[in-house]
């Protein structure tokens, strides 16, 4: 008979903490590749996207969890050899460790059928085009997009992309394993090559897994990296298919290497990573990035932390509740307070549109420790100062104590 362990509410936002590694040791000194390891152990993998208003989103959740930290860290660890990293479909378009390529390795044989329809489109209707860009690829190789296209027709897509013929080749390419990206332009356009050029051949080299195999380890990795879950959880972390998640979880219950639970106040059933463990309390005070692991699942996050999210980047401007850019901040195991920030780099300035407070905390501690922390945050920037913040219920205070707060490290 399966014992069901039973966690309170504070235990499992504790726990699904100290699972994406807030509870860890603060980084004395500056941060290197063990670091950097330790945090991809825990994360599993970074999300990246192209909007730069604050930093790249990949950046963001290393800072959360080490501090201020050199960005060159992860570029060298992504882009130069031996390389750790590689790009590829995770939870979106994602940073992932290379010894997770094989484990991925189905969804770039499903291609053909599972890739956006844009991709689909121009590998079913023009073969022949997909064939000329690779064998581009292959013969002057690392290459963007632009330096392969001539005068292919473009469309826009779904989010406004306006995708030449040959970027959807490119992309499908990329979706397939077929190519990988090698680096990012100053202007973060992608940099196409082969696999065998990029990737290190012990990766290349290694067994593939069954679907099964391969869906059981991205199952453990996402519990592992969530401490507590419910199955669309889980599902959601690598976007896995629908129907792989409950066989996965069922061996690996079997197996010791997940414990069912239920959570007080979450109806849904739910599972724990045995490694992970409960700490007594997460002293972490820090700014968290809308595509930090930790905020995937609004849901979860509004079940655990009592706090609702959305980010508000594709809303029309008099419509957001909170701002552009807005990143919840972490203060111990609770949200306490959301600001919307941009980083003015001409000016040398953090600019605070909007700050905003959370029901239940207190404003002026909370400001205290936010301020100090967007100090921590301009400096590692690169940026001089810290503008008062211009709207919220949360301006006043913090005003208040951005102009009391000088030299926090």
């Amino acid at each position: 008979m399966t014992v069901i362990d039973s966690l309170s509410l504070a235990e499992a936002r504790r726990l699904a903490l100290a699972a994406q590694g807030f509870a860890d040791r603060p980084v004395g000194g500056t941060a290197d590749r063990r670091h950097l390891r330790r945090v991809l152990a825990r994360t599993g993998l970074l999300q990246m996207d192209s909007v730069s208003v604050l930093q790249r989103a990949h950046y963001l959740p290393l800072y959360s969890r080490l501090g201020p930290y050199p960005t060159a860290l992860l570029d060298d660890a992504a882009y130069r050899a031996p390389r750790e990293l590689f790009e590829y479909w995770g939870h979106e378009a994602s940073l992932i460790p290379v010894d997770l390529h094989p484990l991925l390795r189905w969804r770039m044989e499903a291609a053909r059928t599972a890739a956006w329809g844009q991709m689909r489109h121009i590998a079913t209707e023009q073969p022949e085009l997909v064939a000329r860009v690779r064998d581009e690829v292959a013969d002057r190789g690392p290459l963007t997009a632009a330096e392969i296209e001539d005068d292919a027709p473009r469309t826009t897509g779904n989010w406004g992309w306006n995708w030449s013929n040959v970027k959807r080749a490119l992309e499908y390419l990329f979706w397939s394993g077929e190519v990988t990206a090698a680096d990012r332009t100053a202007s973060f356009a992608r940099r196409y090559d082969l696999p065998e050029r990029v990737l290190p051949a012990r990766v290349l080299d290694a067994a593939t897994p069954s679907d099964a195999e391969a869906y059981r380890g991205l199952v453990e990795i996402a519990a592992r990296a969530l401490g507590v879950a419910a199955e669309p959880e889980l599902r959601d972390y690598f976007r896995l298919p629908k129907g792989v998640v409950v066989p996965a979880v069922t061996e690996l219950v079997e197996a010791g290497v997940l414990i069912p639970v239920t959570v007080a106040g979450r109806p849904r059933p739910a599972w724990r990573h045995a490694d992970v463990k409960l700490p007594r309390a997460v002293g972490r005070a820090t700014l968290i990035s809308p595509f930090d692991p930790l905020m995937w699942q609004r849901r979860r996050v509004e079940e655990l932390f009592g706090f609702s999210y959305r980010i508000e980047i594709y809303v029309p401007a008099p419509k957001r509740l909170y701002g552009y850019y807005v990143l919840p901040f972490l203060q111990g195991d609770r949200f306490t307070a959301r600001v919307d920030l941009k980083a003015d780099r001409r000016a040398g300035r953090l600019l605070v549109p909007a700050a905003w407070i959370e029901p239940g905390a207190e404003a002026g501690e909370t400001a205290v420790a936010l301020a100090a922390e967007l100090r921590r945050l301009a400096g590692w920037l690169g940026l001089a100062e810290v503008a008062a913040p211009a709207a919220g219920d949360l301006a006043a205070p913090l005003a208040a104590a951005l102009a009391g707060v000088s030299g926090v490290p």
